[in-house]
């Protein structure tokens, strides 16, 4: 199998649009041996050629058919926060992680697509207009790498579906704790979006996010369904057990409509194209579906890369990453990238923050905490707002130690982000330490 993985050849295309052409050249030209990292998680380094030059590249494989295996989100305590990854990796006893999805750097910081952790919805996706990332054909903002309750990773579409019921009538609500309210619209926040301001959530326009803010701002706190301060946005952290009512444009004049002492039930939930409930989510652009990479994917610029892709049946997952702006390591593009993970035996993938983002750890049996196995290319590891965690019975913590981000429910079925979240009985956070 692994002479036949080694004398495999690359495809890559000679330009978008056109089809696909064998180039010799272009091989895996090594893949090193397995390292057990745990029991169900193993590494490989591997080195792949290219005309550009020479790649060098990690993959820690998964095999969530093993019990004690298992995926998770990590985050450095808020939505609208960065943290480095091996710092939250440590936190969360994780025995191997990577980057996660794109994010409005320099600004909020937070992601740009929905986020899920350990079945509670966190955030729903930005508009198109206002997303980060390359563009990839055909992706759209609310695709998501998961892994469901069911334990199967998959690649997926989360749906926002809220609304606020008022004292006569029902607001529609079209945001959960995003960086990009869309024009005229309402948006939820909660206490996992952090202490950014929210009224920068109110700038841009669905088509340019460079545009001013909205002139007309309104907010509303509601605490157990009842109105309990209204003005304009501001920051701090949201309280545990209130949420925000958020408008600009038109849904600040509804928001506007809500008195101090109204009565409103909230509702939201991220709805699963698949039907699959997450345990899992994050954002990410599809590049690979069925074996095959996406039609037209950009073949010119290069760049570290990471990747998170799944087996045909989603009981393996792959965490992908690829040197690059390096003397040694020239970096991929897109389509190289696909036909990388093709190579490895990937069935689909999703490509997440690459550049100076990107980023994988793991620990080494017996190591009290995670070592950066790639190089990334600038002066040390970015700073970013989620990442995937892989977790086994022999390295979870049996603690939480400061600074881990941990979830509680109000009520529902386990593991089920598709449940209703209503104001008085909605999922509460908790966070045991400072924001990174």
């Amino acid at each position: 199998m692994l002479a036949a993985v080694l004398a495999a050849v690359l495809i890559f295309s000679t330009g978008i649009g056109e089809p696909p052409q064998p180039l010799a050249e272009r091989a895996l030209a090594e893949l090193g041996a397995r390292t057990q990292l745990a029991p169900g998680v193993t590494h490989r380094a591997l080195h792949t050629t290219a005309a550009a030059g020479a790649v060098l590249g990690d993959v820690v494989e998964v095999d969530l058919s093993d019990p004690t295996v298992h995926a998770g989100l990590l985050m450095p305590g808020a939505i609208a926060a960065r943290g480095p990854v091996a710092e939250m990796a440590d936190r969360a006893g994780a025995v191997a992680a990577i980057n996660g999805d794109f994010f409005d750097i320099g600004r909020t910081n937070a992601p740009a697509g929905p986020a899920v952790a350990d079945g509670h919805p966190l955030k729903a996706a930005v508009p198109p207009g206002r997303r980060m990332g390359p563009v990839v054909p055909g992706a759209e903002i609310d695709s998501v790498f998961t892994v469901g309750t069911d334990r199967v990773a998959r690649i997926d579409r989360l749906r926002l579906e809220a609304r606020a019921i008022g004292p006569s009538t029902t607001y529609e609500v079209v945001a959960l704790n995003q960086y990009a309210v869309p024009e005229d619209g309402i948006g939820i926040f909660t206490h996992e979006w952090g202490d950014v301001d929210r009224a920068h959530t109110l700038c841009g326009t669905d088509a340019d996010r460079e545009a001013p803010c909205a002139d007309e701002q309104a907010e509303v706190l509601v605490r157990d369904g009842v109105v309990v301060a209204a003005g304009r946005p501001r920051g701090g952290r949201i309280p545990e057990g209130e949420l925000a009512l958020t408008g600009r444009e038109d849904g600040a004049a509804a928001v506007r409509s809500l008195r101090v002492g109204d009565h409103v039930d909230v509702e939201y939930e991220l709805v699963p194209r698949s039907g699959h409930p997450p345990e899992l989510a994050v954002g990410g652009s599809p590049i690979m579906f069925d074996g095959d990479p996406v039609p037209g994917l950009d073949d010119h610029e290069r760049a570290p890369r990471s990747a998170a892709g799944a087996s045909d049946d989603g009981r393996r997952m792959w965490l992908l990453t690829l040197d690059g702006r390096q003397s040694d390591s020239v970096g991929a593009t897109l389509q190289e990238l696909a036909q990388l993970l093709r190579e490895l035996g990937v069935e689909d993938a999703v490509n997440l923050d690459g550049g100076g983002s990107s980023t994988l750890v793991f620990r080494d049996p017996g190591a009290t905490a995670v070592t950066v196995v790639n190089d990334p290319s600038g002066p040390s590891p970015r700073f970013v707002p989620n990442g995937i965690g892989i977790y086994t019975g022999s390295s979870e913590l049996a603690f939480r130690p400061a600074g881990y981000w941990s979830l509680t429910r109000g009520g529902g079925e386990r593991g089920c982000p598709c449940e209703r979240r209503v104001a008085s009985r909605r999922a509460v956070s908790t966070w045991d330490g400072p924001s990174a």
